[in-house]
């Protein structure tokens, strides 16, 4: 994130809290700013190992709870997929994710601000959808060039009700359409 970008949403940030009658302590500050300069979607334990250099006396229940307080106020955005611990963006305009299955990074992939998907019928089952992030997984460039297949099964997801391969929307590069495959 850029330096100005930065700390506007830092000072955002310290507006909040004062109008929200947060205390702006040293510590939710450091956790915010090392979260908005990085690009790897952090865990909070990763945060915390740079941060208890830095800052001695942190606890790690410090920054999970600076973390949490984060999401809640909109700095940041949860991102959770199965079999991972829950990462951490800085980014919170709407966009999605390619998720590698063997070493587990995330990189952004901005949404196109005219897509439109069609939200499923949950009338039925009582539930009430309020978002939603779509997550492709594959394998980054890293370790498409180190040999070996993906760490976790690619299984074909099927149709419940059919039995028929579900229909997946893929991303040319080439064109940068969604196509049908």
């Amino acid at each position: 994130m850029a330096r100005n970008g930065r700390r506007q949403r830092i000072e955002q940030f310290e507006q909040l809290c004062r109008e929200r009658k947060l205390p702006v302590t040293l510590q939710r500050r450091a956790v915010l700013e090392e979260i908005l300069g990085r690009r790897d979607h952090p865990t909070a334990d990763q945060i915390y190992d740079v941060l208890k250099v830095r800052l001695r006396g942190l606890s790690r229940t410090t920054v999970y709870r600076t973390i949490e307080t984060l999401v809640e106020l909109g700095f940041i955005t949860k991102v959770c997929h199965l079999g991972s611990a829950a990462r951490f963006d800085p980014k919170v305009a709407r966009h999605h994710h390619l998720v590698c299955m063997r070493c587990e990074c995330i990189l952004d992939l901005e949404a196109d601000p005219t897509e439109a998907i069609a939200w499923p019928d949950v009338q039925k089952q009582g539930f009430e959808i309020c978002d939603y992030h779509i997550h492709f997984r594959g394998l980054c460039a890293a370790c498409r060039r180190t040999r070996g297949g993906p760490k976790r099964s690619t299984r074909t997801t099927r149709n419940r009700r059919a039995g028929t391969p579900a229909r997946v929307k893929s991303i040319r590069p080439s064109k940068g359409r969604r196509t049908q495959s």
